[in-house]
């Protein structure tokens, strides 16, 4: 997908449907109708990264000639994003941020927005609408609620249970899900196909687990068997997906409309690289998503496995060391040759050797890849977001690998400092005792925790949820304690230094 580049000032023009031709003429604008899109899929979940991500590649097909896979957008909680995208006839800007310049593409895919907050019966309308094909979702993992130790779906909500009790008015993402696709059964509807995009592996796996578990316990309320036509007839492929997606802010939106010409009221920013791995998987048709770039597997696994652990698990490692050493964009932490050897040696010494074979993919080529995604000047991604939802990340991103480098007997220091820098980020204050505002599920126990036990990580390492079969190795304690230790004692740049020279010493 290639666009115009941007350049220059220009006078920012408010971006609506009557503006388009008013635009900057290197700005890519959307060249067909869109009023003959076919809203055949719904997106759950409109923020910033499905507005780089999916709708952009959906958007090529339109450009393509693709009629018949126009997005109806759906949000979750907040309305902001919806009225912003209401406000400019639901289009909107993506600033596509390379190293040495910056191209701007105005998405035009999106054929309406709704949110589910204000009243489940429109979204369920279109959900129950014969056109609506695929349903695509980027809502969190931790919105799944399945449990990481046993599989299983946790109902133990209040929203779950208000589902349950009035299933005609749902409040949750699969309570939605389970009633469209039970009035599209009773209508003799085919079903849609569920398309997880959320950052997660096994998605697809998971939002079947959730959905038919969802229709099991309807079952046990009202004696129909859903749960039963759900798994026989609904396809759930799982996808990865992969592109960088800073937080826009104000100050980054002025300066786009400054620099563009494009004044929009919430643009995307993001990086040229774009990734999506979907699973050859599908119900009712399957959008033709390959002639612009989506690779259709039959497993992701490999995929999902390679870019968890590595850009992931890298995000993890230098967010949280990164932000105690006093940097807070990953641009900047990533000019220091420390770091930038520690993710480099990271990610080859301690990672690679641990993943599968990944069809297609070059390894190392990947891994030149990250380290130059992740040194681009022009995006500015901030530390504090790649630290966030840590309880969720480590257990997902960094773990696995510590977890199979122990059962291998292989090198993995540099992995558990990435863990010591977790704990001592969740004491909620750098080294110069200004305060870290923890975010993610958790983090008010875990910060306690960490704050008690200071360089001891016995507390933490309690926390099954997290650590769950590591909590009781005492290798991997040991190893903690004293990186741990370290850091207290020398700073994140100086212990660094040390654990690579060791590595270096011990290869030799």
């Amino acid at each position: 997908m290639t666009d115009a580049p941007a350049a220059g000032h220009h006078r920012p023009v408010p971006l609506g449907e009557k503006t388009l031709h008013e635009l900057p003429g290197d700005v890519s604008v959307p060249d067909y109708d869109r009023g003959a899109l076919v809203p055949s899929v719904v997106h759950i979940g409109v923020g910033g990264f499905h507005r780089a991500h999916q709708a952009v590649y959906f958007d090529e097909l339109a450009r393509r000639g693709h009629r018949d896979w126009g997005l109806v957008g759906v949000g979750v909680h907040s309305p902001q994003i919806g009225e912003v995208l209401e406000a400019q006839d639901r289009l909107y800007a993506v600033v596509e941020r390379g190293a040495e310049d910056e191209r701007v593409r105005v998405v035009g895919v999106l054929t309406r927005y709704l949110l589910a907050a204000e009243g489940p019966g429109a979204v369920l309308d279109v959900l129950t609408d014969e056109r609506t094909r695929l349903v695509t979702m980027t809502i969190t993992g931790t919105s799944y609620r399945i449990d990481p130790h046993t599989g299983e779906f946790d109902a133990d909500d209040d929203g779950v249970r208000a589902d349950l009790e009035h299933p005609e008015r749902p409040r949750t993402v699969f309570g939605l899900l389970t009633e469209a696709l039970a009035r599209r059964r009773e209508a003799g509807t085919a079903p849609f196909t569920v398309l997880s995009c959320d950052n997660m592996q096994h998605n697809g796996r998971a939002a079947r687990t959730a959905v038919v578990s969802f229709a099991r316990l309807r079952d046990e309320r009202l004696g129909q068997d859903l749960a039963g036509w759900v798994e026989q007839r609904v396809a759930f492929p799982s996808s990865m997906v992969d592109r960088i997606t800073p937080t826009t802010t104000p100050q980054e939106r002025d300066a786009i409309a400054a620099s563009t010409g494009v004044d929009d009221r919430w643009p995307v920013i993001t990086e040229p690289f774009s990734q999506w791995v979907v699973e050859d998987s599908f119900g009712d048709g399957r959008p033709p998503l390959d002639e612009v770039g989506v690779q259709f597997v039959d497993d992701v696994t490999p995929y999902e496995t390679m870019k968890t652990r590595l850009l992931n698990a890298s995000h993890c490692a230098l967010g949280y060391l990164g932000h105690l050493a006093g940097y807070r964009t990953i641009d900047e932490l990533m000019a220091d040759e420390v770091f930038r050897d520690y993710l480099v040696h990271l990610m080859r010494e301690e990672i690679v050797p641990l993943l599968p074979p990944v069809p297609g993919i070059d390894l190392e080529e990947y891994q030149r890849g990250l380290v130059e995604r992740l040194s681009n000047p022009r995006m500015g991604d901030q530390l504090l977001r790649l630290c966030r939802r840590g309880s969720t990340k480590m257990p997902n991103y960094v773990l696995p690998s510590v977890r199979a480098a122990l059962e291998q007997q292989r090198p993995h220091q540099l992995l558990v400092l990435a863990v010591a820098g977790w704990m001592r980020f969740l004491r909620g204050y750098d080294y110069a005792g200004e305060e870290i505002v923890v975010e993610g599920p958790l983090s008010d126990e875990l910060v306690e925790l960490a704050q008690e036990g200071h360089v001891d990580p016995e507390a933490l390492l309690s926390q099954e949820k997290v650590f769950d079969s590591l909590s009781d190795d005492e290798h991997f304690a040991a190893s903690l304690e004293v990186a741990l230790r370290a850091l207290e004692e020398q700073g994140p740049r100086e212990v660094i230094r040390l654990y690579l020279t060791l590595d270096q010493e011990g290869a030799a």
